[in-house]
């Protein structure tokens, strides 16, 4: 179970999860990730071990936290001027970032790293905004839209099925097809 501290928008805190994070991300790049220890990305990061465990409790929910830094959206979803383009070219965006190997490993951290639920409730948290705004945008120019609970049903939890337990590339175009199976023939 994590303990998991929030952490201040400035100051030391800050500086000492920028630079844990920091110190994953350039050790993953170096070796594989089943060498990865705290005492290692605390030497890196150049903080105490002591420090990582009190913040993040293992190195399992250290991954999960970095990896929910990289599924933060950078910004709003593309605005193609119809429901049915802007949830698939969200979906195509998704699906290519996520089913990349570094996409997998991050869908697979965040699981693997929440004891607690935070983790995998803050990446729902994510991609439900990011759906909800175009859900919203389309009914703002007078569309119909699905409930986002269907957009999740029959859309991503197809694709995260797919990217954390088949190790297949995706054919292209799968998450239009989704989206296409979901809002109907045009």
């Amino acid at each position: 179970m994590g303990t998991r501290q929030a952490v201040r928008t400035g100051g030391r805190s800050a500086r000492v999860q920028q630079a844990v994070h920091d110190a994953v991300r350039h050790l993953l790049t170096e070796r594989d990730r089943a060498d990865l220890t705290v005492p290692l990305v605390a030497a890196r990061a150049g903080v105490t071990p002591s420090t990582v465990y009190r913040r993040w409790g293992d190195l399992q929910e250290l991954l999960a936290d970095v990896a929910l830094q990289h599924m933060r959206p950078d910004g709003p979803p593309a605005d193609l001027g119809n429901l049915r383009d802007d949830l698939a070219a969200w979906a195509e965006e998704w699906l290519e970032e996520m089913s990349s190997p570094t996409g997998r490993a991050v869908a697979r951290d965040v699981v693997a790293g929440d004891g607690d639920g935070r983790s995998t409730g803050q990446c729902c948290a994510y991609t439900s905004g990011q759906i909800e705004a175009i859900l919203t945008r389309a009914a703002g120019r007078g569309e119909d839209v699905p409930a986002l609970d269907a957009v999740l049903d029959h859309v991503l939890a197809p694709m995260m099925y797919r990217v954390l337990f088949i190790s297949d590339s995706l054919a292209p175009g799968y998450g239009r097809a989704l989206v296409g199976t979901l809002l109907g023939p045009r």
